[in-house]
């Protein structure tokens, strides 16, 4: 079945024709990295970097056309500059600095949402998936419109997290959302089978990333949860760049090594312009579930103590229990599971310090209000 679709993809862009070398898409040799998966297509355009600008139209020419062949639920086209040309008087029409809006990449994305939240950390294992699910349920259960949306296309979690494997249904080439727990999610990993690895080179990834906010009907909401990948790569600058982000949560846990790279994280998000809102020190301790004794065993304070010397604010401490990995695994947020314990306490008095510095953020961009009486 793929296959033949990725046939009639290939059929549909050998209609597309390059204005600048007359030729097709496909016979030019500027289609990349075509990947056909579960009726997803995400390609690169190759272009000259100096050709960006005026490549959009072949760009947006080339993703009508695939997203026009039966089979195809939605269609991702980005533009590339693998392959150069020889350098040419700069023009000083052409020059533009990186960023939101760069040529090429068109407008921003989610429009409708009204704080985009990434949650992040600066490498894998500490619990930032957890994380990110469970206060994204408890700003749904405070009663806010609330979408999650995993970023992670390598390793996506929010399957697992949210205890679905069902497929999102379309509507015209737009994906509907899941509803789950008070939430509207979406995950790459909802749209292709479970063990389907993605050998998808850093192209297809933005692609991916930017369908899964552009394409899917995620209507009106008063926050987005971003469940980032670790590190800081592809993911991380599409998001800066393809979204208006209203801050970032680091998430760690209290060990020097684990702190290293959470720095790396606040740093990032601080070079391209996105305010931290804060860092998580998760695993803070560890709770003997038989006789409630607490251990320090990764450590205890080095999250707040590093928040302290970076100058962002600490969120607060989650501590390492046996019932949040087994309902996480279970598919069931331990927030909604058993709102009454301790550990879901702790979740909500973050969500709600999260909504609090949202709105402080959002009042000082306004800045002062004259009022007449």
């Amino acid at each position: 079945m793929s296959e033949r679709l990725e046939q009639a993809v290939r059929a549909a862009l050998a209609q597309v024709r390059d204005p600048v070398s007359g030729r097709d898409v496909v016979s030019a040799g500027l289609v990349d990295g075509l990947a056909v998966k579960a009726g997803m297509v995400q390609f690169a355009i190759q272009v000259p970097r100096e050709r960006a600008r005026e490549s959009e139209p072949l760009r947006a020419a080339a993703e009508r056309a695939v997203a026009a062949v039966p089979g195809v639920l939605s269609a991702t086209v980005v533009l590339t500059a693998h392959r150069a040309e020889p350098a040419k008087p700069a023009e000083p029409s052409r020059k533009a600095a990186a960023g939101p809006g760069q040529p090429g990449q068109g407008q921003m994305l989610l429009p409708q949402v009204g704080a985009i939240v990434a949650v992040a950390s600066g490498k894998g294992g500490v619990g930032k998936s957890t994380t990110a699910v469970n206060i994204a349920v408890a700003l749904a259960m405070q009663g806010l419109r609330v979408g999650l949306l995993d970023a992670d296309i390598f390793g996506p979690s929010l399957p697992q997290m949210l205890g679905t494997r069902e497929r999102p249904r379309t509507e015209g080439n737009r994906i509907i959302p899941l509803s789950r727990w008070g939430l509207k999610a979406m995950s790459i990993g909802f749209l292709v089978e479970e063990e389907t690895p993605m050998i998808w080179r850093g192209p297809m990834v933005m692609g991916a990333l930017e369908q899964l906010m552009g394409q899917v009907e995620w209507g009106a909401l008063d926050i987005m949860i971003v469940d980032m990948p670790p590190g800081t790569g592809d993911a991380q600058l599409t998001m800066s760049q393809r979204v208006p982000l209203a801050g970032a949560v680091i998430v760690s846990t209290p060990q020097d090594v684990a702190l290293l790279d959470a720095r790396r994280g606040v740093r990032m998000f601080e070079k391209v312009g996105v305010k931290v809102l804060g860092v998580i020190e998760n695993m803070s301790f560890f709770c003997c579930p038989n006789c409630g004794h607490q251990s320090d065993i990764f450590g205890h304070g080095g999250a707040r103590a590093e928040a302290a010397r970076l100058g962002v604010e600490f969120l607060g401490e989650l501590p390492l229990k046996l019932a949040i990995r087994e309902l996480a695994d279970a598919g069931t947020p331990i927030v909604a599971a058993r709102p009454e314990t301790d550990e879901a306490a702790a979740y909500q008095r973050i969500a709600s310090r999260l909504r609090e510095k949202l709105a402080e953020n959002a009042a000082a961009a306004e800045g002062p209000r004259i009022v007449i009486e």
